[in-house]
């Protein structure tokens, strides 16, 4: 799945948090380590009227009027939430362009391009939903991101790059104008949203695998430090045992062979002992049979605590109309030239899957085109 995401990082938190603050009419004046923003009595927000000191990063606690600013800050996220709320959906136009996007197994080939055409033959519209993506476990510190899916409305095929396309476009940075809001009803968006949720859990889970596989490693790492220790204060109370049970040997010789008085004071003595040592006894057996079957309560302990918490929310849900048909590339190899045809989309480039003449191995950005002398042959058919 192409990764059409975009990681939170404090950069991207800064200038997302100066636009929106500024598009809803409050001021900012900025410092090296804080911003101060006046947020006016009129404005429609949910941040308290008056004046709010944001710290970058990390830093000084948080009052009434002094905030984090920071990806996980709880103010981010409330500004992330209301923006959301204040804007779900809309909708974008993504007309042909004169550029056409020439595709990797083309341009990392051993044949030029000498020209491109492409005709559209009706427009088509599909779905971008942006989701925020949060994955934490103990053991690894939290990961926020936002990451677009793109689905055609009609056939809910996934469009990986018009989802590239539509983040191209609407980043911080681009000025793209929204069309109004999206026209489709919430029975036609409901299954495009878990088509396209569906489709995101299925781009992750590589790497969720790979913080679970994390974080089990950390989890079995702590299980065997708390079986070391247990194991420790085993010992440590296997000898206290011994000694408790040579003393009160001691005190049964002194009440046999000693006088009256020491008698009764050593009657006292190996009572007392006596309880410690079968209070001893009783930890002892505990122990060996909490060890025994593997300390089950702390291991479930541990290893909820190194569970996964994926936390998978749409944020907006943007139609997008665009072009489908086809394009022509004109290729050229020496004296010889060749028109490959093939289906297009404007946001979406080339739409077919092509495959080699020789071996029909798939044509790709790492076993491009070679020569099209005998049709359109791949480098590995060539080497």
């Amino acid at each position: 799945m192409t990764d059409a995401s975009i990681t939170v990082t404090q950069s991207v938190v800064e200038q997302f948090t100066e636009r929106y603050l500024r598009s809803i009419g409050c001021s900012i004046e900025r410092s090296d380590d804080h911003w101060v923003v006046s947020v006016p009595d009129d404005t429609d927000t949910e941040i308290t009227h008056g004046r709010h000191t944001l710290v970058r990063g990390e830093g000084t606690p948080e009052d009434d009027s002094t905030k984090r600013l920071n990806p996980e800050s709880a103010f981010f996220q409330r500004l992330l939430r209301e923006a959301g709320e204040r804007s779900p959906s809309g909708k974008l136009s993504i007309e042909s362009e004169s550029d056409i996007e020439i595709p990797g197994w083309i341009q990392n080939g051993a044949v030029e391009v000498q020209g491109a055409q492409f005709t559209p033959y009706y427009d088509r519209t599909a779905i971008v939903i942006l989701f925020r993506v949060g994955i934490e476990t103990v053991s690894e510190y939290q990961q926020e991101l936002l990451r677009a899916v793109a689905v055609d409305a009609r056939s809910e095929e996934h469009l990986p790059r018009l989802a590239e396309s539509f983040l191209e476009r609407t980043s911080i940075e681009a000025n793209e104008v929204f069309a109004g809001n999206s026209q489709l009803a919430k029975e036609e968006a409901r299954p495009l949203l878990d088509a396209a949720r569906d489709l995101l859990l299925d781009g992750i889970q590589h790497r969720l695998d790979e913080i679970h596989q994390e974080a089990s490693r950390a989890a079995d790492s702590e299980v065997e430090e708390y079986r070391q220790m247990q194991q420790q204060r085993i010992q440590e109370l296997q000898e206290e045992h011994s000694n408790l049970s040579s003393k009160i040997d001691d005190l049964s010789e002194k009440i046999n062979t000693g006088d009256e008085d020491s008698r009764v004071q050593a009657l006292r003595e190996r009572k007392e002992l006596k309880s410690e040592y079968e209070e001893l006894d009783e930890t002892l057996d505990e122990l060996w049979e909490r060890r025994d079957s593997g300390f089950p309560e702390r291991q479930r302990e541990i290893r909820e605590r190194h569970s996964l918490d994926v936390k998978v929310t749409p944020l907006t849900l943007t139609e997008i109309e665009y072009e489908r048909g086809e394009v022509d590339f004109e290729l050229i190899d020496g004296n010889i030239n060749q028109t490959v045809t093939l289906g297009y989309g404007s946001g979406i480039g080339v739409a077919d899957t092509v495959r080699c003449s020789a071996c029909e191995q798939e044509l790709s950005e790492h076993n491009p085109i070679q020569t099209i002398s005998n049709g359109l042959e791949c480098r590995s058919c060539t080497e």
